[in-house]
């Protein structure tokens, strides 16, 4: 059953009246469901015109957004049967749904007119769609209804309109103090998991540059380990492919939520003297894996002749998912919360972690971003986890924190 709004989440609600309303600020906060209820209302009281959803891709619009509403509001009431189409309907109304997660994606809504548009994660869009989006707001009476967690001080949302004493904009920044229905035990877990940037951003609200190690809560004595003498539950491998620059597969053990890399392959053909073709990589790969039964063999989606080379040699690959900060915040809150060690076999993934840092002159342009060094198997590793855990139901680690299961708990307790 749903709990009544409160405090700051019926205030804002309240106000939500202008062109543009945007909610930003923590996680499990309440601003999530509290723009829920707003666009809803919206939807069935606002004048008629066509509706937009939108998110970094349509997979997260859904998952964020348009599950919970389904919870929230019931199935005949949030129908998804044009979803194939890029479309639901809410109350009867019809809703277009859309990804903006590049620069083409503005193209998706030129010509456009809307009356109505709801955005999941504002900063996660490049500006070329969000100036669109604005110019496409111009039926009568037209509102946008936002969320976001923050970014760097200089991201184009924040300096170009949160920043800006706009007249038709309104803003209500929120903290985890301002939900008043979370457990207590899961507020102080979600601060214990939480570190560094992810912390003061998460946790705490702020708009802060992502600044030295990427990293921060690595600590070697405390994440290295010896190598498992026991079988894991089962096994993942990730693998970021590479001619020029190292190629690395690494194996993952997960055993009771805690995830586990025991042995790593490292080949660099800079100062190994030569390159090894997709046939020589796939024949080192199957050595790899051996006589372990692997569920999932993870690899970088832009690893085209490597894949079809192990495809044919028996090797059934995933894509990795390459949302970079999210996998970043993934691997971090694991690492934090003690769901993720290294044995002591894996020398060049141990290097890395001390090694890997955010790139400063990006942050000057309001973008995060890790230099792109130093990084091979650490992508390796944030390929396979990223990609594999969040969505195969193992709750023990989704609930460490790193893939939005906060925003989901506001919908649990309000």
């Amino acid at each position: 059953m749903l709990n009544p709004l409160q405090g700051k989440a019926l205030r804002s609600f309240c106000e939500a009246d202008a062109r543009l309303n945007i909610w930003e600020g923590s996680v499990s906060s309440s601003k999530t469901v509290t723009t829920f209820f707003a666009w809803v209302d919206f939807v069935i009281n606002g004048p008629p015109g066509e509706l937009v959803m939108i998110g970094k891709t349509e997979r997260t619009l859904k998952r964020n957004v348009i599950d919970p509403l389904i919870t929230m509001y019931g199935a005949r009431n949030i129908s998804t049967v044009g979803m194939g189409k890029g479309e639901i309907h809410i109350f009867g109304r019809r809703v277009y749904l859309v990804g903006a997660n590049d620069e083409r994606s503005e193209q998706k809504i030129r010509g456009a007119s809307f009356v109505g548009a709801y955005c999941d994660e504002i900063t996660l869009y490049p500006e070329s769609f969000w100036i669109m989006l604005l110019s496409r707001l111009r039926s009568p009476g037209a509102r946008l209804y936002g969320t976001t967690n923050p970014d760097g001080p200089y991201h184009w949302l924040k300096v170009n309109y949160l920043d800006k004493a706009l007249s038709h904009l309104k803003s209500w920044h929120f903290t985890l103090d301002d939900n008043p229905y979370l457990d207590p035990a899961y507020v102080a877990a979600l601060k214990q998991e939480y570190t560094g940037l992810w912390y003061r951003r998460f946790i705490l609200g702020e708009w802060c540059l992502a600044e030295g190690s990427v990293y921060d809560m690595w600590d070697e004595k405390a994440h290295v380990v010896e190598q498992p003498k026991e079988p894991a539950d089962y096994y993942l491998i990730g693998i970021d492919y590479g001619t020029n620059n190292p190629c690395v597969f690494l194996l993952i053990g997960v055993r009771d939520g805690v995830a586990t890399v025991e042995k790593e392959y490292y080949y660099d053909s800079t100062t190994k003297g030569r390159q090894l073709t997709d046939a020589q990589y796939s024949i080192a790969l199957q050595e790899f894996i051996g006589k372990i039964e692997v569920d999932a063999v993870v690899i970088d989606p832009s690893a085209a002749s490597f894949k079809v080379q192990v495809s044919n040699d028996g090797i059934t690959t995933t894509d990795a998912d390459n949302s970079v900060i999210d996998g970043i915040r993934f691997v971090s809150s694991m690492l934090q919360a003690g769901r993720l060690k290294i044995s002591e076999q894996c020398p060049n993934l141990i290097k890395e972690f001390s090694s890997y840092v955010w790139d400063s002159k990006k942050q000057d342009k309001g973008e995060d971003a890790p230099m792109k060094q130093n990084d091979h198997a650490l992508d390796a590793l944030r390929y396979a986890l990223y990609t594999y855990l969040p969505h195969q139901g193992h709750e023990s680690i989704l609930l460490s924190g790193g893939f939005g299961s906060g925003e989901q708990e506001d919908n649990r307790r309000l």
